[in-house]
């Protein structure tokens, strides 16, 4: 069943009809601590709202914007509704814990990894136009927008993506939207190497229709493109915009257009616990399927105190399996942003839990979790080269080049590091990155980030694996 959203004081009178309306859903998110005051009323202690105002003004780096269906599947059914009643279980809540932190949640220690960075996986770096990440040799990454229906706050691309905050002064996209999509078609319809595009953002859902649809059809017309991947987390976070009539008739045409030419289009959304698999988002999923598209896949990421589990991992992937058809796909590790310390986890285990959810889920359905390693790409987590516990580094070879490596000869031959959380590392490990690295904040590792060119940062692998040997 759908979690009763009536349990919150602000919602008590929304019908049916209301909680269904896309518009709704939008009109009523919630953005800032006096909203939710006023959705929750006094079941929340003064100290919660307290803690989060900390975080936004000090810590965040995605300003908040949580639709009501979201905000809905955090606290359970707690019957006790005396003043503050709501305030240990929201606390505790796996869904909260990555969408509303607080700052009682972040690390004090190491807030940030030293190198951590705004753009950690330095995907504007590889943009071959504005908006067209070109990372991969068959690949490519079309960024349409920079806006989503909901805010995450581990966001990859929290350097783009969102409003800006007090600690993070957003990148901006220049060029008018129609000039962008003209320009990142055009890139396509020249480089017949490409096969593959994922058309994301920002979140797909917040394009207008009638313009994502006009992009579409001209993405289908270049000849050589034979996957077109839609990455949407509102499919779980705002399904009711997946179940608008205008939307579903839409993908209609678009699955059967690439159903005659051979593309394979899919929707690739993003949930991270089983309490948000609700009946609405397998309404979604279904309604996605029926419509033509090949597969609505799910692209988690393994994140400390959410997900992190062999029960909570195999708990989240039956529950899409086999309740919502949505097939299980990714798990990536949290990546390297500012900020994000108590969320991230080691490759030991990552690689752990891996062997854990073996054997349980038929193979087609077993997700992989995934190390995005900066410079490299998406690496299988047992696919490192040499992982130095201690310290934290793993180190990992590639196959390709990017966009940016045309000219560097030793980038199929370098090693490129990955860094675990210093936290999670033993104590001669964590005193070795203190005495080396004190702890950055999100500022400094913005403006650290800023100030790193391309090749320093594929040049990063080869002087802290020297650097480490030294110590060791």
């Amino acid at each position: 069943m759908e979690p009763d959203w009536t349990r919150f004081p602000g919602w008590a009178d929304v019908t049916d009809a209301d909680w269904a309306s896309a518009q709704w859903q939008r009109a009523h998110c919630v953005k800032n601590v006096k909203q939710l005051r006023e959705l929750v009323g006094d079941r929340l202690h003064e100290s919660f709202f307290d803690d989060l105002a900390d975080d936004m003004a000090n810590s965040a780096t995605m300003s908040m914007l949580l639709p009501p269906q979201m905000l809905n599947t955090m606290v359970p059914a707690v019957e006790d509704t005396a003043p503050g009643s709501w305030t240990d279980a929201f606390l505790a809540d796996p869904v909260r814990r990555y969408m509303l932190p607080v700052a009682s949640d972040r690390r004090t220690d190491w807030p940030s990894h030293p190198f951590s960075g705004r753009d950690s996986l330095h995907e504007h770096d590889m943009w071959a136009v504005e908006g067209l990440t070109h990372r991969y040799p068959t690949k490519v990454l079309a960024e349409l927008l920079s806006t989503c229906p909901q805010y995450c706050g581990h966001c990859t691309r929290m350097d783009l993506v969102g409003n800006s905050t007090p600690t993070v002064d957003k990148r901006r996209l220049a060029l008018k939207p129609v000039d962008r999509q003209s320009a990142i078609l055009g890139y396509l319809e020249t480089h017949p190497g490409v096969r593959d595009v994922v058309v994301s953002g920002g979140d797909v859902a917040n394009l207008p229709w009638r313009q994502l649809e006009r992009f579409l059809e001209r993405l289908l017309e270049v000849e050589t493109i034979r996957d077109i991947r839609l990455a949407t987390k509102a499919l779980m976070g705002l399904p009711q915009h997946w179940l608008q009539d205008e939307i579903v008739e839409g993908m209609g045409r678009i699955a059967k257009t690439a159903a005659d030419r051979g593309v394979n289009l899919a929707i690739h959304t993003h949930i991270n616990h089983v309490n948000s698999v609700t009946p609405a988002v397998a309404k979604a999923a279904a309604a996605m399927l029926d419509a033509g598209v090949r597969d609505v896949r799910n692209q988690g990421v393994l994140m400390r105190g959410i997900n992190d589990t062999q029960a909570d991992l195999l708990d989240l992937c039956f529950a899409m399996q086999g309740e919502a058809n949505i097939l299980p796909y990714y798990f990536y590790m949290c990546d390297m942003i500012p900020n994000a310390e108590h969320w991230r986890t080691s490759v030991a285990q990552a690689q752990e839990l891996q062997t854990a959810i073996m054997g349980y889920l038929p193979g087609y359905a077993t997700p992989r979790i995934i190390c995005d390693v900066p410079m490299v790409g998406k690496r299988w987590v047992h696919q490192l080269s040499e992982y130095d516990r201690e310290l934290g580094i793993s180190y990992w070879t590639k196959n390709y080049r990017t966009s940016i490596e045309a000219d560097d000869p030793d980038a199929l031959t370098r090693r490129y590091p990955f860094y675990d959380p210093i936290d999670t590392l033993p104590k001669a490990g964590q005193q070795w990155w203190a005495n080396m690295h004190p702890p950055v904040k999100v500022k400094e590792a913005g403006d650290a980030a800023a100030a790193m060119s391309r090749r320093a940062a594929a040049q990063q692998a080869s002087a802290h694996q020297d650097e480490a040997a030294e110590v060791l």
